[in-house]
């Protein structure tokens, strides 16, 4: 049964009139998990001109999901300080992407080897 649904898809790919690279590109871009991973990724590059050389330092944005930004904090001081500029935090970020992907933030303190440490979380 599998064997036939692959065959079938195969088929209907070749039938399939051409598209354009360009259409299939934005395609890809236009799907939710994408367009998250590269705003991720544009926020984690820029992320010194959102929260300063000193934060960014001691913080780094790990996850994007439905609007909540999820940050990674060394201590619980620092996770501390981004919560209580996380409304600033949230428009600059905003403002870096030119679009408001971040409706809210969520801090986690990461220890050294990458696992997360007990503690409040949260954010606005």
């Amino acid at each position: 049964m599998a064997g036939s649904s692959r065959r079938r898809a195969e088929r209907d790919a070749r039938e399939a009139p051409p598209r354009e690279v360009g259409e299939v590109i934005r395609q890809i871009l236009s799907e939710a998990g994408m367009r998250h991973g590269l705003a991720l990724g544009r926020l984690a590059r820029g992320w010194a001109g959102v929260v300063g050389p000193r934060l960014a330092g001691e913080t780094a944005p790990i996850r994007l999901e439905n609007g909540a930004l999820t940050v990674a904090a060394r201590t619980q001081g620092w996770a501390a300080q981004l919560r209580f500029l996380s409304d600033e935090v949230r428009g600059r970020a905003n403002a870096a992407l030119g679009a408001e992907e971040v409706r809210s933030i969520r801090v986690v303190v990461v220890d050294g080897r990458g696992g997360r440490r007990g503690g409040p979380e949260g954010g606005r």
